[in-house]
């Protein structure tokens, strides 16, 4: 009976194996693979050169714009030349204004002596200097305030005359150097007008003697010349 029953066991097995051999094979996860290998298919390395070529452009910046530029038409000393001008350039249709203007025009020269400890401390020395016969005031205002003004000279020479008087008198003079500004009157033409100024230009010159012309940044200062 045992060799009975090991017989029938081994043929048990034996039936086992070959009927799972027979069977058919499963493969899992074949739709995720196939997925996988499709997508593997529509990626490709690229080298430098495609880099560059599939790259998106990033917008430009604007170039920093330079200032614009301006032609202003001048000088002139009194307002009214300059609005002669302007009125002939608007007839034109040529946009201009009409632009005042502070340039320095020399030195003058301010004598004077420093503020003392009091205001009733200065005015005695005013006295003083006015019994002298010496031109003097009192300087009301800045940071000179109650000191004394012993006046504005256009020459060096004449102020070192004035000094050298106060100091033979007992006085220490002081010198304070005073930029002179000169107002002179410009035509500034707008840059969208600057083909027809200069087409207009000869006829300007002929019509207004001396007539000057600058280019500028057109927010600048002209410069009289």
């Amino acid at each position: 009976m045992r060799w009975v029953f090991l017989l029938l066991l081994v043929l048990n097995l034996f039936y086992y194996v070959w009927h799972q051999q027979q069977a058919p094979l499963r493969v899992k996860e074949v739709e995720p693979m196939a997925l996988y290998q499709g997508a593997q298919k529509g990626l490709q390395l690229l080298d430098a050169s495609d880099r560059a070529k599939v790259r998106p452009e990033s917008p430009q910046s604007p170039a920093p714009s330079s200032d614009q530029t301006c032609l202003f038409l001048g000088s002139f000393q009194q307002e009214d030349g300059a609005r002669q001008v302007e009125q002939r350039l608007m007839a034109l249709d040529i946009q201009a204004e009409v632009r005042p203007v502070n340039a320095a025009a020399g030195l003058d020269y301010w004598v004077y002596l420093a503020p003392l400890a009091s205001r009733q401390a200065s005015l005695r020395q005013l006295k003083e200097l006015q019994a002298r016969r010496i031109d003097s005031y009192i300087i009301t205002q800045g940071d000179l305030a109650n000191g004394i003004s012993l006046g504005i000279f256009p020459r060096s020479d004449s102020a070192e005359s004035v000094m050298q008087r106060l100091r033979d008198a007992g006085y220490e003079p002081m010198l304070r150097e005073l930029p002179r500004a000169q107002r002179s009157f410009w035509v500034r033409i707008a840059p969208e007008s600057r083909r027809l100024a200069d087409d207009a230009m000869p006829q300007l010159v002929s019509d207004f003697k001396e007539l000057q012309h600058q280019i500028m940044p057109c927010e600048s200062v002209a410069t009289a010349q």
